[in-house]
């Protein structure tokens, strides 16, 4: 199949989605069977839906116990907090000096080659390149090889969002799919508009085998007090809605997520605009995603969907 075939078919399924999915009618559907169904829960009936239950005195609705949540490591992780410091060189597993080693390069580019051979379209990237921690000195234990595929969105189609949304699907496909790492780093894929700008202050071309824009050692500053407040203060909020998962409608659980996801996004978009990749509010962001809280909060996410479509049994 040919791209523009397969792009037509993405964009006609995309653009017939409603606009907003946990509003559909088939989900209102499903909230009214459950609430329906909520009068089979309570030893009062129908008559008595709050009260009865043989041991809280609350109804628990059915597909609503969250046990499975129990444990779940609510504090941020030290090591996170200190994995920032300034290295002497560039992590010396993926370079030779300041070129990527050979063995390296040469996997990363199979890689590329490799995950588009297999999408059934053909597409040409303007560049491949390597970004992140492990293009500059700030690397750590928690960095991945962070590797980019460039087009411009807008030769594709004129909706760059639609084609944004169709290649952010690919890439999360791969990317669940594989397990690759070269010296312990995880390679992941994503794709790039190469007309917006990227702010990295370290970006090779593995393409060329080149720096596009070389990192310079530098002596900086963590605020490591207001670092740690902002991460905390997320991870608060992120508790607070595992609690609402027990409380509330699950539409407004979803909500909050959403607005919760939303805010943590244009936080650390507005720190790396203003003050760049060392700013409070980016090294707030890595925090919580080096402590797994980011992971928690879309687990909480995927199970409150499953639960508003899922029915008694």
């Amino acid at each position: 199949m040919s791209f523009e075939s397969k792009w037509r078919n993405f964009k006609k399924l995309t653009e017939t989605k409603e606009e907003t999915p946990f509003k559909s009618p088939f989900q209102k559907k499903m909230k009214a069977r459950r609430r329906r169904n909520d009068i089979y829960t309570t030893m009062g009936g129908i008559k008595n839906k709050k009260s009865g239950h043989p041991f809280s005195g609350k109804v628990k609705r059915f597909g609503t116990d969250r046990l499975r949540f129990e444990g779940i490591q609510e504090k941020i992780e030290k090591s996170a907090l200190k994995s920032f410091e300034i290295q002497d060189n560039l992590e010396p597993e993926i370079w030779e000096g300041d070129r990527l080693k050979p063995e390296v390069r040469e996997n990363l580019l199979k890689i590329v080659k490799d995950f588009l051979i297999d999408l059934p379209f053909d597409l040409e990237p303007e560049d491949i390149t390597l970004t992140g921690s492990l293009a500059n000195y700030n690397w750590s234990k928690y960095s991945d090889l962070d590797l980019h595929i460039l087009l411009a969105f807008s030769t594709i189609d004129e909706n760059v969002e639609l084609v944004r949304e169709l290649f952010k699907n690919l890439q999360t496909n791969w990317n669940a799919k594989h397990d690759i790492r070269m010296a312990g780093y995880e390679v992941e894929i994503y794709f790039q508009d190469s007309e917006e700008p990227h702010i990295s202050t370290g970006l090779y071309s593995v393409q060329d085998d080149r720096w596009i824009r070389k990192p310079r050692k530098e002596t900086i500053y963590l605020d490591y007090a207001n670092m740690e407040k902002k991460a905390r203060d997320l991870s608060d909020r992120i508790t607070e809605i595992e609690k609402m998962m027990n409380k509330e409608d699950l539409d407004i659980v979803l909500d909050a997520i959403d607005r919760l996801r939303a805010k943590i996004r244009n936080m650390r978009q507005t720190g790396l605009e203003k003050t760049g990749q060392y700013s409070v509010e980016n090294l707030a962001f890595k925090v919580l995603r080096r402590s797994g809280e980011l992971d928690r909060l879309a687990d909480l996410k995927a199970k409150a969907y499953d639960e508003t479509l899922s029915l008694p049994e």
